[in-house]
C-alpha cells in the first residue's frame, strides 16, 4: 500500500473513534477482545474492563518505533523541526535525545536504550501526557505497542513478551500476567526545540523518521483539541470542577499545579519542589501546523538536594485526565 493511501487509511480509523456525535461507536467488548488477545490472561486484572473502549486503530494500528533513527540537530532544523516545537528531553548518563512530537503524536511509544538504559518513550495525546519508563522489570526486558484501546480516555500500551495491558498515565499493568507491576519512570522534560539547541551535552541527538513520507509529521491530527470545552467522547467520567477540563496541569504524585497559575507566578516552590514556568514552547495540539500551535511554555520541575537542584519525575497532562485517575488528589489553582 503506498504510503499515501495508508496514511488516508490510518487516519480514517483514527477519526472514526474520536466522532463524539457518534457515542454509539465507542464500545467495550471484552469478550470480543479475549478472542483477539489469546495470550492475555484476562482472568487477571485491577480494572473493570467496561471501562476500557476500542479507539479506532486496532492492535498496533498505531505503530511503535522499534528501531530508532537519531540525526544530529543541524539535520534536524533541516527537516524542518522549528525552534518552538515541543520535544520530549531525555538524558541518562551522558546520553542526551529529543523525541519530536511532531513524531510522537503519530506513533505513541518508542521503544529505546538511552545511556545504556532500556526506555519507553510515551506520548497519549488525547491525555497530552508524555512519561517515559524503564523497560527492564524485574530483570526481564519488555517492549512495548499500542492496543487501540483507552481507558479514561489515555493510551492503553501492552508489552510484546506477555501482551499484559498497561496504563500509561500511571506506568501500571491493568490486565494480564503483570496486573499491578509499575514500571520505573524517567525524569525527563517537555521542552522547546530551542531549549534543547541550547543544552550543554556533546552529541545530542534527535529522533527522525524512518520513511519521512509515511505520515503527516509537522501536521496536528488532533487540531484545536485543547480548545475544546470537554474532551472527545471515548471519556465518560467526571470532569474536574471549576477548570477547564483540557486546562494543562504539572502532575507531581498525587498532586498537581495548573498551568493558568504557573503562568501567573512563573515559579512555586512547595518543599524541596521547584517548578518554574517561561515562554516559549508550542502547542502539539492545537493549530493544524504544530509549529504554529498556540503558546504553552516549558516548565521545568525540579527537587533541592545537597548538590542542588535535580530534575524530577512529572508529568503534564489535561486536568480531566488526572482527575480521572486521582479524583481524591489536589489540583492547585491558586
Amino acid at each position: 500500500m503506498g504510503s499515501r493511501r495508508f496514511h488516508r487509511v490510518w487516519l480514517a480509523g483514527l477519526l472514526a473513534g474520536l466522532l463524539v456525535l457518534a457515542p454509539s461507536g465507542l464500545h467495550a467488548n471484552p469478550d470480543r477482545w479475549k478472542a483477539e488477545w489469546p495470550k492475555t490472561d484476562f482472568s487477571k486484572k485491577s480494572v473493570d474492563l467496561k471501562q476500557i473502549f476500542s479507539g479506532g486503530p486496532p492492535k498496533d494500528g498505531i505503530p511503535s518505533i522499534d528501531a530508532p533513527k537519531f540525526v544530529p540537530v543541524a539535520e534536524a532544523e533541516r527537516s524542518g523541526l522549528k525552534d518552538r516545537e515541543p520535544v520530549i528531553a531525555v538524558a541518562i548518563k551522558g546520553d542526551v535525545r529529543a523525541y519530536p512530537l511532531r513524531i510522537l503524536i503519530w506513533h505513541e511509544i518508542v521503544n529505546d536504550t538511552v545511556g545504556g538504559v532500556p526506555v519507553a518513550v510515551t506520548f497519549c495525546p488525547l491525555c497530552n501526557s508524555a512519561l517515559v519508563f524503564e523497560r527492564l522489570l524485574d530483570g526481564r526486558l519488555l517492549d512495548f505497542g499500542t492496543t487501540g484501546k483507552l481507558r479514561n480516555s489515555d493510551l492503553v500500551m501492552y508489552d510484546r513478551q506477555t501482551e499484559s495491558w498497561w496504563q500509561q498515565f500511571l506506568g501500571e499493568a491493568i490486565v494480564g500476567e503483570l496486573t499491578g507491576k509499575r514500571l520505573k519512570m524517567v525524569p525527563v522534560r517537555i521542552e522547546s526545540f530551542a531549549k534543547f539547541k541550547a543544552r550543554k551535552a556533546a552529541g545530542k541527538k534527535v529522533l527522525a523518521p524512518d520513511n519521512p513520507g509515511m505520515r503527516r509529521y509537522g501536521n496536528n491530527p488532533y487540531a484545536r483539541y485543547d480548545s475544546r470545552a470537554r474532551p472527545y467522547g471515548f471519556f465518560r467520567g467526571k470532569l474536574p470542577p471549576g477548570l477547564p477540563p483540557l486546562e494543562r496541569v504539572v502532575v507531581v504524585g498525587k498532586e498537581a499545579w495548573a498551568f493558568s497559575l504557573l503562568k501567573a507566578r512563573k515559579r512555586i516552590e512547595v518543599g524541596d519542589l521547584v517548578i518554574t514556568w517561561e515562554v516559549g514552547q508550542a502547542s502539539a495540539l492545537d493549530s493544524p501546523i504544530i509549529a504554529r500551535g498556540k503558546d504553552v511554555g516549558n516548565v521545568v520541575v525540579q527537587r533541592k538536594t545537597k548538590d542542588g537542584l535535580v530534575d524530577a519525575v512529572h508529568d503534564i497532562s489535561f486536568a480531566f485526565a488526572f482527575f480521572a485517575f486521582y479524583p481524591k488528589g489536589k489540583i492547585h489553582t491558586k
